[in-house]
């Protein structure tokens, strides 16, 4: 029976070290945050999950595991202060409310409400509507039912200051903000531009099987702003080549853009570059040397799924964010805290 005994204990030890090495790795900030699993309804009918963060006095604990993300908060804790701004996070295509935590949680830290809606369909539990043609309709609209929901029917909605609404989309979230910012995407390009010059979403389209890659398919649903945005923040957009000067002209809110310098998925020539040359004066643009795609998702921890945690060789994730969120925090800190 020593075997036994000894199998057990070197699996207590392996437990113990798993749980040491899950909390040291559990993103988390100075300051306490707060948070919550909400929920909203798109106007169809279909719910979806929200994660939100927000400012508490509450002492956080590293219990909180959304997909493989592990965070130091005060699950569903008391919301500290008032007229709080608010930010609201779109993810990418399989993504989720984890795919930025990192960011969520310092912007709580820095007295943020954060809610970051799981895209109905287009995530990382269900990709059902990811070769949907009204896809990216639906994600602006899913957008704007979450700024309505934030402000008018959450239970701390009363905390939250509904003219100090800003942005943060990555990837297909950053074509879904920009589009709730104002601008046009002319989706009929698609099917051109991936005929001419195939890219990553081109082969994620196809994929999926999705109208949008045909040529002659019936016009898609077009994507609706959301009105009151004060400024958005773009990382690594997908789509930039839909985008014309023209289809760009409704966006008069400040905008902070992103780009990898080493991103294969969304190359800057055809993504951030169409946008940065139509938004002119009023983006604030970051090219990241060294940065690939998945550099923009939030660090890895215990769990590495190679998908989401590969990054260009010698590209350190972990500092690049600790610079990004705070350009982050000072860019809607200008636009969104009152002075």
């Amino acid at each position: 029976m020593k075997w036994v005994y000894r199998a057990l204990a070197v699996v207590g030890v392996l437990v113990c070290a798993l749980a040491v090495a899950a909390y040291l790795t559990a993103l988390r900030f100075d300051r306490p945050v707060g948070f919550e699993v909400s929920g909203a309804t798109d106007v169809d009918g279909t719910p979806f999950a929200i994660g939100v963060w927000y400012p508490t006095e509450a002492r956080p604990w590293p219990t909180t595991l959304i997909g493989t993300t592990l965070m130091d908060v005060a699950r569903d804790a008391p919301i500290a202060g008032r007229d709080l701004p608010l930010i609201v996070i779109s993810h990418g295509n399989g993504g989720g409310p984890q795919s930025h935590a990192d960011l969520a949680l310092a912007l709580a830290s820095a007295g943020y409400v954060v809610a970051a809606p799981m895209h109905a369909g287009d995530n990382f539990t269900d990709s059902s509507a990811s070769g949907a043609a009204t896809l990216y309709s639906d994600r602006t609209r899913q957008f704007r039912a979450t700024v309505e929901h934030m402000v008018t029917r959450w239970h701390g909605h009363d905390r939250i200051d509904p003219d100090l609404v800003g942005a943060f989309g990555f990837s297909a979230g950053g074509i879904t903000v920009l589009a709730a910012a104002g601008a046009r995407p002319d989706l009929r390009l698609i099917a051109s531009h991936c005929a001419q010059a195939p890219e990553f979403v081109c082969d994620v389209l196809r994929h999926f099987k999705s109208p949008l890659v045909d040529a002659g398919a019936p016009t898609p649903p077009s994507m609706q702003p959301t009105t009151g945005l004060k400024a958005a923040v773009v990382a690594a957009p997908g789509l930039g080549f839909t985008l014309t000067p023209a289809g760009l002209a409704g966006v008069t809110i400040p905008v902070q853009l992103w780009s990898g310098e080493k991103d294969e998925q969304v190359p800057y020539a055809t993504n951030a570059k169409p946008i940065r040359e139509g938004l002119g004066s009023k983006v604030e643009f970051h090219l990241v040397p060294g940065a690939g795609h998945a550099s923009f998702l939030a660090p890895c921890g215990l769990l590495r799924p190679a998908a989401l945690c590969h990054d260009p060789e010698g590209f350190d994730r972990r500092t690049f964010h600790t610079t990004m969120n705070d350009e982050v925090i000072r860019f809607f800190d200008q636009s969104l805290k009152p002075r």
